[in-house]
């Protein structure tokens, strides 16, 4: 079995496959404070909750963009279950290319994310990746990592909207029905949720126009797919794409 962790700046999303199967996911909120040993009962109860031991696990892989806890997790998977772990970035194979320029700085999740991709498409494809950024990665047909942009996640701007605006409170954002909102309310969630839909729609087309070619386009992580039914253009969903990436990295790798 491999054990799967992406530490992302709000949560860390955990699963475990067993061969193909993906027995589970679980979110935990991303804790700066805690020491190795918390992440090992943290790490240890979650696998307790879904009935398997930590010696069942055969193998770990890591993608993280919080380096102050990285290497806290990765010492308490290895004091956990004795296995070998992976960690995901430009200097493992990962089935695409990284330029250069680039590799000191990209994230190892948008690494990822276009590893599990390149699975999926064999033209060129945008991976778009709703976390606490918005993210959109064009790769080439040949599996190189051309590049793309980075915007504010949705929690980062519905939390900026809330806090600087005096009148306007916290609300749960749900899929509007139309895009003139009657109550705040809805005024909030179709400018958050059909505004970010717009965004990516618009985002999407100028890079393709810039790269001058056609792109699937795939979708994970968030609200992306609430925010992807109500953009207009054609968007695969993929809520395990980063997990299914790590696994590949784990196996591209041992």
């Amino acid at each position: 079995m491999i054990l799967v962790l992406d530490i992302g700046n709000t949560n860390v999303t955990m699963g475990v496959y067993d061969g193909e199967k993906l027995l589970f996911v679980s979110r935990l909120a991303t804790d700066r404070s805690h020491m190795e040993d918390q992440y090992m009962l943290d790490l240890r109860d979650i696998l307790n909750i879904y009935g398997l031991s930590p010696d069942r696990i055969d193998g770990a892989a890591v993608s993280s963009v919080v380096p102050c806890v990285s290497t806290a997790y990765i010492n308490a998977v290895r004091r956990l279950t004795g296995a070998r772990v992976v960690c995901a970035g430009p200097d493992v194979k990962t089935g695409i290319t990284v330029n250069p320029a680039n590799r000191a700085t990209i994230g190892a999740d948008l690494i990822t994310g276009c590893a599990a991709a390149a699975r999926m498409y064999d033209g060129p494809y945008i991976v778009l990746d709703m976390g606490t950024a918005t993210t959109f990665m064009l790769v080439n047909e040949n599996k190189e990592l051309v590049g793309g942009a980075i915007a504010p996640g949705v929690g980062v701007s519905f939390d900026a909207l809330v806090g600087r605006a005096a009148k306007l409170t916290a609300i749960d954002l749900e899929v509007p029905s139309q895009v003139i909102g009657r109550t705040t309310a809805e005024c909030m969630s179709s400018g958050i949720i059909n505004g970010t839909a717009y965004m990516i729609d618009g985002m999407c087309d100028h890079i393709e126009e810039e790269f001058g070619c056609k792109c699937c386009v795939v979708a994970t992580g968030g609200l992306s797919k609430n925010i992807v039914g109500q953009c207009s253009r054609d968007i695969d969903y993929c809520g395990t794409l980063l997990l299914d990436g790590l696994k590949l990295i784990y196996e591209m790798n041992t």
